[in-house]
């Protein structure tokens, strides 16, 4: 079974409901109409007017049956949502009439859904922009306790079943937070190990990367390794997890057995969390081009409830998987 496969399954069998706020973009519109069909949610819900919305999926020849429309201007919770917006935003000024006029933006909307427990996950960003969309998650649905940055990881998917957990790996943080503080990097390696639990369906094996292994090399960058990951120990110490490792010594049991012979994580990681985006994006860009692995990602991490964001050059299959995987990790919150 594949990663797609499998999360399609998960979702299947969470039997949530997932909102889709851009519910007059084209493929946004035909991968609602899958994912109802594959009943990968247990109810799918576009946001937009009805007249709009009908007319898009009419041009495109797509039935909107057993598909929610939903227009926040004409609906009953817009005075309950309202409220709590106003509530999340008065602290920055915000007024009542402005939480009124806010709310009914389709990001914001979308999100007050996941956070007040009317949907179980939110998909956007085929016509939003990523920022957009995370400014949206991070007002409204916020991020989990203790953590103050959400990141994102990808699946790497490999054909080497003796790397990893069977040739998968989570790649950490590639997309997100450009340059991690000693305690982003650690919130990174927390929510990452969830990740591992929730998508490769292993206990996590977390290898924080260097340029250094157990003190081969010197410097601010490797310092900034070595104590996020003290500070992750501190935080949950029945996790495995170890650094600063090199990329070899994380996943190749010889070369672990020669540079870092006492760890339990070297030679068998199947967490890599890369010191800064720089390294992780280009790392998962290898990964994928010259091994010819499968990337699924960004898969955002450390929010309070689930939420992802999409390439605005998406496919249509690209929203269907990218929702299978946001409805997964709502079964695991």
């Amino acid at each position: 079974m594949t990663f797609a496969q499998a999360m399609k399954a998960q979702a299947v069998q969470a039997g949530k409901t997932l909102v889709l706020p851009e519910g007059c973009e084209e493929r946004t519109i035909q991968a609602a109409r899958i994912i109802t069909d594959e009943k990968l949610a247990k109810a799918v819900i576009l946001i937009g007017r009805e007249s709009e919305v009908s007319k898009a999926a009419a041009a495109l020849s797509v039935s909107l049956d057993g598909i929610t429309i939903l227009d926040p201007t004409e609906s009953a919770n817009r005075s309950r949502y309202a409220e709590e917006y106003y509530q999340l935003r008065k602290h920055k000024g915000m007024t009542e009439a402005e939480a009124d006029e806010a709310i009914v933006d389709a990001l914001r909307w979308g999100a007050m859904m996941v956070r007040l427990g009317d949907a179980d996950a939110m998909v956007a960003g085929a016509q939003n922009t990523t920022g957009a969309v995370l400014v949206a998650a991070f007002t409204i649905i916020k991020t989990k306790p203790g953590i103050k940055s959400a990141s994102s990881c990808f699946v790497m998917a490999t054909d080497k079943s003796e790397y990893g957990a069977n040739g998968s790996f989570i790649f950490s943080d590639c997309a997100t937070i450009p340059n991690p503080t000693v305690d982003q990097l650690a919130e990174i390696a927390l929510a990452s190990a969830d990740s591992c639990r929730t998508f490769l369906g292993v206990e996590p094996k977390v290898a924080m990367l260097s340029y250094s292994t157990k003190g081969s090399a010197k410097g601010e960058l490797v310092d900034k390794v070595v104590q996020a990951t003290a500070l992750v120990k501190e935080k949950d110490p029945t996790l495995a997890i170890d650094g600063e490792l090199q990329l070899d010594a994380a996943i190749v049991g010889s070369v672990a057995q020669s540079k870092a012979p006492s760890s339990t994580v070297a030679g068998a990681a199947n967490t890599l969390v890369f010191p800064d985006l720089q390294s992780g994006n280009i790392g998962y860009k290898l990964v994928q081009r010259l091994a010819g692995a499968e990337a699924y990602g960004p898969i955002l991490q450390g929010f309070a409830k689930p939420v992802s964001d999409l390439s605005r050059g998406c496919s249509v299959d690209d929203i269907v998987i990218t929702s299978a995987i946001t409805l997964a990790q709502s079964a695991a919150n």
